[in-house]
Parts: C-alpha cells; sequence; structure tokens
C-alpha cells in the first residue's frame, strides 16, 4: 500500500500554511512552519512569480490531499463520485473526506493527527457500531458510534489525545463521551463548519479540464 514516508513539515511549508500534521508539535515553539515559513528547498526563500490559474488550482487540490492524507488515486476516486452526486461537487467531495474514519477518530480526539488516527485504525483500536473496523477509508454515516476497543482504552497515543484535544476543540457534529471512550457522529457538517481555508471549487475546476 502506498503511503507519503517523507517531512510532514515540509508539505505544510511548501502550501505555505499550517496543515497539523503532526498534533501537539504544531501547537508548539518546535513547529517547522513558525521557524522557517518559506517553501523548502534550495530555492525556497526565492520572491515567488505570478501564479498561473492551473497552478492555484494544484496547489489548492495538493493542499486538501495533504490535509486528508490521501494519495491523488484515491482522491481522483472521492472527486469522481462526488461529481456523480446529487448536489455542488466540491461539498460532496469535502463529506466524503470528512466521513473517512481516520478523520471522524481524529476529530472525536482519540488521536492527535490524522497520521496517527490511520495508524491506530490500521491495528484495530475502533469499533463501528460494535463491530471492528481497520479500514481507515471507511465511510462513517450520521447516527453510526465509533468506540476504542475495550482492550486498547489504555494506549497512551488515545489517552494523550483525549487529554490534550482541548486545544483544538471538538466539533459540534460530533458527540464524544470520554467515559466510556465512545463518540456518535450526529450528522455531516455543514460547509460552514470546516474551517480550513479550503477552496474546493478550485479542485472541480482542475479536474474539469
Amino acid at each position: 500500500m502506498a503511503r507519503y514516508c517523507g517531512s510532514s513539515c515540509r508539505l505544510c511549508r511548501r502550501e505555505n500554511l499550517k496543515l497539523f500534521l503532526k498534533g501537539d508539535r504544531c501547537y508548539s515553539d518546535k513547529c517547522a512552519f513558525e521557524r522557517r515559513p518559506y517553501a523548502p528547498g534550495q530555492h525556497g526563500q526565492r520572491r515567488a512569480g505570478k501564479y498561473s490559474d492551473y497552478r492555484t488550482q494544484l496547489r489548492e487540490k495538493q493542499k486538501v490531499k495533504r490535509i486528508y492524507g490521501v494519495l491523488e488515486k484515491q482522491f481522483r476516486g472521492y472527486y469522481y463520485r462526488a461529481d456523480r452526486q446529487k448536489g455542488i461537487t466540491g461539498v460532496n467531495l469535502l463529506m466524503s473526506l470528512e466521513s473517512r474514519l481516520d478523520n471522524i477518530v481524529y476529530r472525536m480526539g482519540f488521536a492527535s493527527s490524522r497520521t496517527q488516527a490511520r495508524q491506530l485504525v490500521r491495528h484495530g483500536h475502533f469499533l463501528v457500531n460494535d463491530r471492528k473496523v481497520n479500514i481507515p477509508s471507511y465511510q462513517v454515516k450520521a447516527g453510526d458510534v465509533v468506540k476504542v476497543h475495550a482492550e486498547s482504552q489504555k494506549v497512551h497515543q488515545i489517552v494523550d489525545a483525549m487529554e490534550t484535544v482541548l486545544r483544538r476543540g471538538i466539533p459540534n457534529w460530533v458527540d464524544v463521551n470520554k467515559s466510556d471512550f465512545s463518540g456518535t457522529l450526529k450528522s455531516l457538517p455543514n460547509r460552514e463548519d470546516l474551517t480550513m481555508p479550503i477552496q474546493e471549487q478550485l479542485i472541480v475546476e482542475l479536474y474539469s479540464k
């Protein structure tokens, strides 16, 4: 299975935006984006020239891919499914990405980053409606209950994440019960609930060419 194994901080610097890919480190003084807020590489500090429309659209697509930890082939599949659904294609795309199990685990505060959430899901630490699911891309539906496996409730990564989640907050479209390590997806978020600076229309324009 293909996955990105390079530096996460390099991705934030390339997109000129803090993507919060490394959990608590992104909130500390150690954050590479805070220390070196320019593009990575030998010529990263050169003044950027005028951006073409294609470059702007490409960077937007790359940013969203990196936020959710999805590679190109899978992301393209999400787009084509969103395009076939009723409604606004860009919003449908974001809702599909937000419905991923690894993202829901992160949103509920059981992991400090989506990367960590993906690993925890792959290792079988979570149940969905009392059934073990180890597929990070599993689509969680409104009303589904996500729970930490009883044998995993002492895993220090999960415990630490639940203690520090208040720093970023838990969205109002999920309901979390910390006492029994469970959470419910009350409904899919509205577009206004997603606060990251994403212009999904640029992605639609890119793939529509």
